[in-house]
């Protein structure tokens, strides 16, 4: 039972600063809570949302890219009406790719622009069946990628060796939505419980970049309510018991890695669920209930990394809006990728994992390559330097063009960021997506159908714990809403 009699007075520790953590903050400091605190384990406000300038004056995104969807994203509602968004929307259509986009195979011919479109516009309409919940029997207990590939079969540039290779490029690039290590580990049928928004899918952001949203919900917080550098260890909860003494009556206490400890009467948990595979175990006293746990464990969350290249001078064409690498032997094709699925091997090819290079928003000479799983978690450990120079090569050896030494390197290391782990939530092969995000989303002490008691002493948002928009910023911002709306009702109902 709480220890304040409103919402003047409950102390509400949220853990975490990314959309979630921020929105839960803002919720609830709108609705009247005066003692709420944020904490953070980075330096910066933002979580996997990272908004920097490390070439220039111009952003860059390190993290999240777009906003996806229109209608009903809150996200969207703010970046519009504070004018945020891009004049012109962007156009990173995966598989549907427009005729700027260059695709090269390895032996540095270019693959016709009819055969790309067709193969996208199949592959896009096998995706559509999918997140339609439209697949029949057969196809419904099948991995995504076992789907896709008896599905594309009746396509006539199936029997194509462009074909087949351009289907496999789809399948590298749809890794990169999906935020796995291939296609083979992903639940055909349960990407039906993802929900599409009304509206265009990549929305792109002006020059302030997602920060600027950030700093539009960051106005709303009191001075001091964020404390960055403060990563948490432990979370006591269900401290409370009946004959406590006054200076025991908090029900919860975080103890941060610095030593500083907060009592408070709620806490809202936002952390990765990379984070929670990494440290649940050991962050909560009394241990996570077995359900959330295996919820935990069940549910997948991937790596998505991004490889910026910065060059002194343009070196492709004016319409040209990407360089798209087609291996002949590429990642997701099934029989490679079987051959790979055990040991080592994969290690010394990992490069071949990179869809391509796309140019960036106010950036003219720079390229962004990406990379998905475990060889984008192999890729964090090499130096930039090495990184760097494969893509050039790789650059070089499609084109056939003059590209020059990279001046300067970016390389995101999402994995290896033990405040993140990785970067966002799949449904793996034979998990019940939608009982698990319910799972992960239950806040403890468990609700006491005997007795009815509903302590709400620690509750949990972020995108892994929404069964319709995981994997989205406005899913994370929108269950933050959740959980402050969860102790807005808990105070006037």
């Amino acid at each position: 039972m709480s220890t304040c009699s409103g919402p003047e007075n409950a102390k509400v520790v949220v853990v975490g600063s990314g959309f979630a953590g921020l929105a839960a903050a803002a919720r609830l400091v709108e609705a009247g809570f005066e003692n709420v605190l944020v904490l953070e384990a980075k330096e910066r406000v933002g979580g996997r949302m990272h908004t920097t300038k490390p070439f220039n004056e111009n952003v860059i995104e390190v993290g999240a890219n777009w906003i996806h969807g229109q209608k009903g994203n809150p996200l969207f509602k703010i970046a519009k009406e504070e004018n945020l968004l891009a004049e012109e929307t962007s156009a990173h259509l995966p598989c549907s790719e427009t005729p700027e986009n260059y695709f090269f195979k390895e032996n540095g011919k270019q693959v016709s622009t009819k055969v790309v479109d067709e193969v996208s516009s199949s592959f896009s309409k096998l995706t559509d069946k999918a997140f339609d919940d439209e697949l029949d029997s057969k196809h419904r207990k099948l991995t995504l990628g076992a789907y896709l590939d008896d599905a594309f079969d009746e396509c006539p540039l199936a029997a194509t060796e462009d074909g087949q290779q351009v289907f496999e490029w789809c399948k590298r690039n749809e890794c990169t939505d999906e935020a796995c290590s291939s296609l083979y580990e992903v639940s055909a049928s349960h990407n039906s419980n993802y929900t599409t928004l009304e509206g265009e899918f990549f929305n792109t952001l002006g020059p302030g970049g997602y920060r600027a949203i950030l700093d539009v919900i960051l106005k709303d917080l009191p001075s001091g309510t964020v404390q960055c550098n403060t990563p948490v260890k432990i979370i006591q909860w269900d401290l409370v018991k009946k004959g406590s003494c006054e200076d025991e009556m908090y029900p919860v206490k975080v103890i941060c890695e610095n030593g500083q400890s907060f009592d408070a009467d709620h806490v809202i948990v936002t952390v990765s669920l990379g984070v929670l595979k990494d440290k649940a175990a050991t962050m909560f006293e009394p241990s996570l209930p077995e359900e959330k746990l295996s919820a935990i464990e069940d549910l997948g969350f991937g790596i998505v990394d991004k490889i910026f290249l910065f060059f002194e001078e343009r070196f492709w064409p004016d319409d040209c809006a990407g360089v798209q690498l087609v291996w002949e032997e590429g990642p997701e094709d099934k029989d490679v990728y079987e051959a790979l699925s055990e040991g080592e091997t994969w290690k010394k090819t990992w490069f071949k994992k990179i869809t391509g290079f796309d140019t960036v928003a106010r950036h003219p000479t720079a390229l962004c390559g990406w990379i998905t799983g475990r060889e984008a978690m192999y890729m964090e450990n090499l130096q930039d330097s090495e990184i760097g120079d494969i893509c050039v090569r790789l650059l070089r050896s499609f084109t056939g063009w003059s590209v020059p030494e990279v001046s300067k390197t970016l390389i995101t290391r999402w994995g290896s960021d033990s405040h993140v782990r990785g970067s966002y939530t799949f449904i793996p092969e034979g998990v019940d997506g939608v009982k698990a995000h319910k799972a992960l989303a239950s806040p403890l002490p468990p609700e006491d159908n005997s007795t009815g008691r509903k302590d709400l002493q620690v509750l949990f948002a972020g995108e892994a714990t929404h069964d319709k928009f995981y994997t989205t910023t406005h899913g994370a911002y929108l269950t933050g809403v959740r959980e402050a709306e969860r102790l807005i009702s808990y105070y006037t109902d």
